[in-house]
């Protein structure tokens, strides 16, 4: 199945004189045509290509910048807890120390880790005085108090923690209840 058709006997002379038959004009366009077409063709394969393997180097650059954060996540985090730690041993390595000094300086150890903490977002939970919240508390016992609401928190066993307002612990505590009726009176 050619496209071509053979040339009538009139087409030498055409050819001659530097005219060309319409065939012939057909032919050379719809071949120029087919031509531009593989060009697009190819320059398309070629952007896909390209495109395809820019795709797979960021899914490889955000897989390792995925591993890498997961293995060093905790890197700030651990360099300011190392200033608690020096203060800790520091307090361990003093010799004379009486109880006044070491209890200043466990103070002074306990603040640096409370500041630590608050920088990266940690938060304490002490709700002593506040109503029960199974979802920030957790129950141990009730008694009954005649100072606290019942309901309420009246004591705090365990401070709980939240990281950036998510809770890591609950805090531990103890629900006021009812004071029985006539403990009061007298």
């Amino acid at each position: 199945m050619s496209a071509k058709r053979k040339r009538p006997e009139t087409e030498p002379a055409a050819e001659a004189s530097g005219t060309q038959s319409p065939e012939t004009v057909a032919d050379d366009s719809g071949d120029a045509a087919l031509a531009e077409a593989r060009a697009k063709a190819d320059e398309n394969w070629n952007n896909y290509l390209r495109a395809a393997a820019e795709l797979d180097n960021v899914r490889k650059r955000a897989a390792r910048d995925i591993e890498h954060a997961h293995k060093f996540a905790l890197e700030n985090f651990g360099r300011d807890l190392l200033a608690v730690v020096d203060s800790l041993e520091m307090g361990l390595a003093a010799d004379n120390a009486d109880a006044d000094a070491l209890r200043e300086g466990s103070e002074a150890t306990c603040k640096l880790l409370k500041k630590t903490l608050e920088r990266f977002g940690i938060s304490e939970v002490d709700p002593e005085g506040e109503p029960f919240d199974p979802e920030l508390h957790e129950a141990m016992s009730m008694m009954p108090s005649p100072n606290v609401e019942p309901g309420s928190v009246a004591q705090v066993i365990q401070k709980g923690y939240a990281l950036n307002g998510r809770l890591l612990r609950p805090a531990r505590v103890i629900v006021a209840a009812e004071a029985p009726e006539g403990a009061g009176d007298s």
